[in-house]
């Protein structure tokens, strides 16, 4: 692994989004990205099937078990479960401003109660080993001051806590939806910087509208790591650029023809054990955007997979869309990301 520090580029957790199969198909584009669970709540892992939930593929390794709840002795069970699973980080998720996550009284929610964070971390730590972070905004609804943000982060920094990944937006909890919270609230890159100033013990992982590669490494140069979110789905392609852009590493960077070997050869075994296509096929459909035949190659796995959810043969048909699966992409997208640290994505 590289010498960088274990935060350096991570993909954001994402609810129907970055479960097993996305991270199983992110892995083979990238050796050394970080990558996150679907935030997972206490009560679901206490009272359901922790199987289910938390069980993964041995490749996915360096992935983080992202937890949902705010009760530590909870928290401190469902940590010790994601260890024994063998989950190289516990993060806390203090960020989601959903309605049905402040009714169960967590995620951004408790960034009002910073006490009750702290306490929440040190028991987590207390359970486990492996390093137990922090996932949360700079603020919510009108408390989004930088003295009231610096405040949250020296209390659950008193907890045990010394990495935060900040998504530097604050999080309207009346009013927004989860889509809105994520575009709505303006970005404060500045607070992200101040903190990291003020606080320079601790570790500030960037995250919020991060979009090309160029950029990301420019924040790289201020802080120790950023999050990308759904730029790593909505083109995941680019992410076979990640390590040698991002960790200057000498590999070759994979083809698509690899990584497609690669993840079928997965596919086919996961078939195998009852897995549905539909599934399986939901983290390609945005891998030839660009390219001759994408839109194609998108609406034939989205309309057949359901028909034929046991069919491996129709990723195969889908294929036949592309003529050139190698091919440049003339897309803008992918200059963006590569090239272009100016232009936004949207």
């Amino acid at each position: 692994m590289s010498a960088h520090t274990p935060w350096r580029f991570c993909i954001a957790p994402m609810l129907d989004w970055t479960d097993t199969h996305y991270r199983v198909l992110a892995r083979r584009m990238t050796r050394h990205a970080r990558l996150y669970t679907e935030m997972v709540t206490t009560g679901a892992l206490l009272h359901g099937d922790v199987p289910r939930h938390l069980a993964f593929d041995a490749s996915e390794h360096p992935v983080a078990l992202q937890l949902g709840g705010s009760d530590p002795a909870a928290l401190a069970a469902c940590a010790r479960m994601g260890q024994d699973y063998g989950y190289d980080e516990i993060n806390l998720n203090v960020g989601c401003p959903s309605d049905r996550v402040q009714n169960g009284q967590f995620g951004a929610c408790l960034m009002a109660t910073p006490s009750l964070v702290a306490e929440s971390v040190a028991a987590m730590r207390a359970a486990v080993s492996v390093p137990v972070t922090v996932k949360t905004r700079v603020g919510i609804d009108r408390e989004d001051s930088y003295e009231a943000f610096a405040r949250f982060i020296e209390a659950v920094a008193a907890g045990g806590c010394s990495v935060f990944i900040i998504h530097a937006r604050k999080a309207w909890l009346d009013g927004l939806s989860p889509k809105e919270n994520r575009e709505v609230p303006p970005l404060r890159w500045d607070f992200v910087r101040q903190i990291q100033q003020d606080f320079p013990a601790l570790q500030f992982v960037l995250n919020g509208k991060l979009q090309t590669l160029p950029q990301m490494a420019e924040q790289l140069t201020q802080f120790p790591g950023v999050m990308v979110g759904r730029a790593a789905y909505e083109h995941i392609d680019w992410l076979r650029q990640v390590d040698r852009m991002l960790f200057a590493s000498e590999a070759a960077v994979p083809s698509r023809a690899e990584v497609l070997a690669q993840y079928e050869a997965y596919l086919t075994r996961q078939l195998a054990r009852g897995v549905p296509l539909p599934r399986l096929v939901k983290p390609l459909l945005t891998l030839f955007n660009g390219l001759p035949g994408a839109r194609q190659f998108r609406r034939h796995l989205s309309e057949q997979a359901p028909r034929r959810p046991r069919d491996a043969q129709v990723l195969a048909e889908a294929l036949a869309w592309v003529p050139d699966i190698e091919a440049d992409s003339s897309a803008e997208w992918q200059y963006r990301l590569t090239e272009n640290p100016g232009v936004p994505l949207r």
